[in-house]
């Protein structure tokens, strides 16, 4: 079932989530939820609190060969590096920022079953898992912008790459 994602101003978007403590048909059915609702709106990533469930559940898809990745109760253990570019969030529709993330990730989470896993990711797949985890804290990626990226920025550097 597709969910409504929350947008920004909702105060739910701003509040820390709870451990999830139970894998049950309840999470599994959340997960499914979570990952219809991703892919219809054309995601990358969704963290629970975004369709209103102030959980520690982030599902993920960057298009890789990890495919679908379903953390629950997520941690981040390590980091290296730094990237910096654009960012967006299905919560916050039609804005891009310019966020510094970390290149390499990696994080210590459960899977569905609430077996414990280690998932290390690098550029995209990093910056989704810094980012739908701060979802889970409360953190939008607008408190973490260095500034926001409009579309006009995008053409001026995309015909300088050109060149």
């Amino acid at each position: 079932m597709v969910r409504k994602i929350l947008e920004l101003g909702d105060e739910a978007l701003r509040k820390t989530c709870k451990p999830m403590k139970t894998y049950d048909l309840r999470l599994w059915l959340l997960l499914r939820d979570m990952a219809e609702t991703m892919y219809k709106a054309e995601g990358v990533g969704l963290a629970a609190p975004q369709v209103g469930i102030l959980r520690r559940v982030v599902v993920i898809d960057v298009g890789d060969d990890h495919g679908l990745i379903e953390l629950v109760n997520p941690e981040i253990i390590a980091t290296e590096g730094e990237q910096a570019g654009s960012e967006g969030c299905l919560s916050v529709p039609g804005r891009r920022g310019y966020v510094v993330r970390p290149n390499k990730v990696t994080v210590r989470a459960q899977d569905r079953k609430g077996k414990k896993i280690e998932i290390t990711g690098e550029g995209l797949l990093a910056r989704a898992l810094c980012h739908e985890i701060d979802h889970l804290d409360g953190i939008i990626y607008v408190d973490k912008m260095d500034h926001e990226i409009f579309d006009d920025d995008e053409e001026e550097a995309a015909s300088k790459e050109e060149k």
